[in-house]
């Protein structure tokens, strides 16, 4: 997919810090990454907990337990 309707609003709400990353702003391409790996994607975390790359399943509960 290498057009996205939402991308510029999408980027208005992406928080995502990881600069190579080729999904930011195309979020259904985020989300279905993220789900394959085991994982939240980074607009799940605050911006603190996103800067420790942890977008594991068990960090998002910890943090939120």
């Amino acid at each position: 997919m290498d057009k996205c309707d939402n991308h510029a609003v999408n980027m208005d709400y992406c928080n995502c810090t990881y600069e190579p990353c080729p999904r930011k702003g195309k979020c259904c391409e985020c989300i279905r990454y993220h789900q394959k790996m085991n994982e939240m994607p980074a607009c799940f975390f605050s911006e603190e907990a996103e800067k420790t790359y942890d977008r594991s399943v068990e960090h998002f509960v910890s943090l939120h337990t």
